[in-house]
């Protein structure tokens, strides 16, 4: 795949919902936690399934799991699993299902112990800042960070499920906490002209 495709990130291709996804979200830094708790969400579903499959059900998941609402999705029941496994709307995965709310109860109890979902991720970053690499190519890129590996393995001890250090890597470049656009996006220069 080529590394820029009309002067974005080339993974993004030529599909309109991932050039609007890769233009408008990806690797801007989100800081509210009901956003984080969607990206952790979505991230989690994506689990062995293309990144694309999980953005055309993503109306799907906002109305399965009452539009993030990280208390309501906490308190579904067995019930509800059984009910969404009938829902075409997202991945009919049981596995994921329960772990959506599992993680929603985790995602709280981190509310609880740090304020926010968003400080705690800061917790795993050198000065509690993001990180901005500078790559050039795809092929610089990497799939796991050593944030990724201690925020993986800690969310792990934690009880999160479906969260290993790759998707957590990918999880922290979607909410902008580590931006990895290539140099020459259009998305990198639009942040020189803002900033």
């Amino acid at each position: 795949m080529e590394d820029l495709i009309n002067g974005r990130c080339g993974w993004c291709g030529n599909d309109e919902l991932y050039i609007k996804y890769h233009d408008e979200e990806w690797g801007k830094l989100v800081t509210d936690d009901k956003t984080l708790f969607e990206f952790l969400t979505l991230e989690s579903a994506q689990a062995g399934l293309a990144w694309i499959t999980i953005l055309r059900k993503r109306e799907g998941y906002r109305k399965a799991f009452h539009n993030f609402d990280v208390q309501k999705v906490a308190q579904m029941t067995g019930e509800d699993v059984e009910q969404l496994m009938q829902f075409d709307g997202i991945i009919r995965n049981r596995l994921k299902i329960k772990a959506a709310i599992n993680n929603a109860k985790r995602f709280i109890e981190i509310q609880k112990e740090f304020g926010s979902f968003y400080n705690y991720t800061l917790s795993f970053f050198p000065d509690n800042q993001p990180i901005i690499n500078h790559l050039k190519t795809r092929s610089e890129g990497v799939a796991t960070s050593p944030e990724s590996d201690a925020m993986s393995k800690d969310m792990k001890k934690r009880g999160f499920k479906f969260f290993g250090s790759t998707i957590c890597y990918a999880h922290l470049q979607a909410a902008g906490f580590i931006n990895d656009h290539l140099v020459d996006c259009i998305c990198r220069k639009k942040e020189i002209h803002t900033s």
